[in-house]
């Protein structure tokens, strides 16, 4: 028996946990608030995609002769998917791995109508390795079973959401409702039966749902009304990504017949006062609540008459992973993009570096609401603590951080921690392509086990990237890129088509510039999105400065999206298939020479960037800056030193010959000797093990105290080989 119990609902990711159910568990453990939490999405999915599931499927009736010809397939091999299924999905939770020669056979699993894209996408997956293939392959395999339960069984089923479209700008709540009141579907038998047996082992007294999603939503409104109709004792709330931006003006009152609670924004102090009225309403006279809407006098009520703040950062606990069934996510990869798969396959722990976004100014963002705008980070030292705990309790290295944009500062603070404790973690986040971001940062954030950024280039054009007020240019990102890139760390860039005011000039130039930059090899991987106006935005809040005049509606139930016509009158949609067409060859390394044109069934301008504008942008270095409030890390612990006799012209010198054993070289220079034991002892007593981090001007003085011009010294070529090899880095 509990006291909270925490839930997912279908369907989030399949390959690891949405994670704010931990999140919010580890700040309960702080509070000694007993919980237990359920991600039913990953457990719906595994009974649906099993034998006695799959049997159901097939079990529907159906008129073979008036489905299409994919589904006619389908079944007429049902008997081959139920022999394969449970071991395609034993393969996919890395418990079976042998599979993968059977699957990759190509004579194994049965094939419907997502292997027709199997010959297109050769060039792609060529390279992969044989557990690779293997798990796109039978990632193909489910969606044709997908395709099926779309159908024929159930219109609203998807894997990483569930009857979306009900939650989608949903301005009134009517739509919903009256689905709600109708016959329960395929997926809810799933559901519903998975949440009886759960509320029956856990016997709480409150459950919170967290929804990120719309597609989170329909399933949370199902089990909610479940709860309400078979547990009248049981209270239910809702908080989390979706109410947070889309429910911030609610006004039906039915939306409360399923939730006794919803609460807003960050969730630790306004659920540990819906408990404590849940739980311990005797022990208060009046009702305390934080951000929380619920019914009151037959009306929808706001309560935010509790004085007590939110807690920091440091103060809410380590995400706890506990109760949910880790060994059994599966990872799939369904589409050739790099960083997609990183979304997809293997699992993920979830911590995040600081709340909000540091920048906090981009006029497309909801720059309004709390969860962008109160930036609060937390320390390195709590940071890397939390990782140590959550690879002792989940057994995973590896982590996301979920950061709006983690800070440069504190990415080089969280890196070098990790070396000083010797981890072996990877790790990957989102950033801001800030030039702070130099070679030497992008190359310590490598040896600390970071693999790959993502970040918002957006429109990549300079006047658009002002008027968005991104904070960066296209150049910037260049140079940025090239310096992840060649750290060995893949690039993704978020890339916005549809900006108001947007011409179609400027689309064909920032597609152009998309081009070079994956010519150049600095950007691995990118996904193009259409501009939507959300109604916490500068955008959305203010239309008129940008261009576009929205479509109001009545607002009862969720406002979020804001339909609008912008004042240029272009249709941006028409560009979405050859933007994302391109962009899926560039990715692939493929058709740089195709001109513009050629990827659009309409006429387009020709582009008015030069062909050499990100090369040329790439060439613009100082490396001979000397920048003497840089702090100057040394990387390098055992150095080996040997003395040597130089001759000349009957002149001798002694030399020493410094080596230095890289993970994967051999790095060797030759300094005078008394420069050389200078060197070495300021190796040693300036390690990264080292808190007090001596900066380049101190290092100056110290140097001038025994020699003369630090900068010929500096710059000289042996000390230029040890800073390209990231044995100096100077941050």
């Amino acid at each position: 028996m509990k006291d909270l119990l925490l839930i997912t609902p279908p369907f989030t990711q399949l390959n690891t946990p949405y994670p704010a159910t931990a999140y919010i568990k580890g700040f309960l453990n702080t509070k000694n608030i007993s919980s237990y939490q359920i991600d039913l999405g990953i457990e719906v999915i595994l009974e649906l995609f099993s034998k006695d599931g799959i049997q159901k499927v097939f079990d529907t009736e159906i008129d073979v002769q008036n489905i299409s010809e994919n589904s006619q397939r389908i079944f007429a091999l049902r008997d081959e998917y139920l022999k394969t299924i449970d071991q395609v999905i034993l393969f996919l939770q890395n418990k079976n791995p042998t599979l993968a020669r059977q699957i990759c056979s190509m004579n194994f699993l049965p094939e419907a109508s997502r292997f027709n894209q199997l010959d297109d996408m050769d060039f792609a997956f060529g390279n992969m390795g044989l557990q690779d293939k293997a798990k796109h392959l039978a990632t193909l395999y489910l969606e044709d079973l997908s395709d099926y339960i779309v159908e024929n069984v159930d219109s609203d089923f998807g894997f990483s959401r569930y009857a979306e479209r009900l939650g989608k700008s949903a301005n009134s709540f009517d739509e919903l409702y009256s689905k709600l009141n109708s016959a329960q579907t395929f997926i809810d038998d799933f559901t519903l039966k998975i949440l009886h047996e759960k509320l029956e082992s856990v016997q709480p007294k409150l459950v919170c749902f967290s929804i990120p999603f719309p597609g989170n939503l329909y399933s949370a409104f199902r089990s909610a009304k479940f709860i309400k109709e078979n547990y009248h004792h049981i209270k239910t709330a809702m908080g989390g990504g979706f109410p947070n931006t889309e429910l911030r003006e609610i006004k039906d009152e039915r939306v409360f017949e399923f939730f006794d609670f919803i609460t807003l924004d960050d969730g630790e102090v306004p659920l540990e006062l819906v408990y404590e009225n849940v739980c311990h309403s005797e022990q208060s006279e009046e009702s305390q609540f934080k951000r929380t809407f619920l019914i009151e006098n037959q009306e929808v009520t706001y309560k935010n008459n509790s004085t007590k703040h939110d807690y920091k950062q440091s103060e809410i606990g380590t995400p706890d992973y506990s109760d949910l069934q880790l060994d059994k996510y599966i990872s799939v990869i369904e589409i050739a993009n790099p960083m997609h798969s990183l979304w997809s396959d293997g699992r993920w722990n979830k911590l995040t570096m600081a709340h909000g976004c540091y920048w906090g100014k981009c006029t497309f963002c909801d720059i309004s609401l709390d969860y962008i705008k109160i930036y609060e980070p937390i320390s390195a030292k709590i940071l890397v603590d939390r990782m140590e705990e959550l690879i002792k309790t989940t057994g995973e290295t590896g982590f996301h951080f979920v950061d709006e944009a983690a800070p440069p500062a504190l990415m080089r603070e969280v890196a070098l921690e990790i070396l000083r404790r010797n981890l072996v973690v990877t790790w990957w986040t989102n950033i801001r392509f800030e030039k702070s971001f130099t070679q030497d940062l992008c190359f310590l954030l490598k040896l600390s086990g970071c693999v790959a950024v993502s970040g918002g280039l957006e429109v990549a054009s300079d006047r658009l990237l002002k008027l968005i007020d991104k904070g960066v240019s296209v150049d910037q990102v260049a140079k940025v890129t090239k310096n992840f890139t060649e750290a060995g760390i893949m690039v993704h860039a978020y890339l916005m088509y549809g900006y108001p005011t947007q011409t179609v000039q400027e689309t064909v130039d920032s597609l152009e510039m998309v081009r070079q930059l994956f010519e150049m090899g600095i950007l691995q991987s990118g996904f193009w999105h259409q501009f939507a106006m959300t109604a916490h935005s500068p955008v959305g809040q203010n239309p008129e400065e940008f261009g576009v005049t929205p479509i109001k509606q009545e607002i009862k139930f969720a406002n979020n999206d804001i339909d609008f016509t912008d004042k240029t009158g272009i249709d941006h949609s028409k560009f979405s298939f050859g933007l994302k067409k391109s962009l899926f060859n560039f990715m692939h390394g493929i058709n740089f020479e195709i001109p513009l044109q050629d990827w659009f069934d309409f006429k387009i301008p020709k582009t008015t960037i030069h062909p050499d504008y990100i090369h040329d942008c790439l060439l613009d270095e100082d490396q001979f800056n000397f920048k003497g409030n840089s702090k100057v890390i040394f990387l390098a612990k055992n150095v080996i030193a040997e003395n040597y006799i130089k001759t000349k012209k009957q002149n001798s010198w002694t030399y020493t010959r410094i080596t230095f054993h890289l993970r994967t070289n051999i790095v060797k220079i030759d300094l005078e000797q008394e420069k050389a034991e200078w060197l070495i002892k300021v190796l040693k007593e300036n390690t990264f093990e080292n808190p007090k981090r001596i900066i380049l001007q101190q290092l100056k003085t110290q140097f001038e105290e025994n020699f003369e011009d630090f900068e010929l010294f500096w710059f000289s070529k042996p000390m230029q080989q040890l800073k390209e090899n990231g044995i100096i880095l100077s941050l």
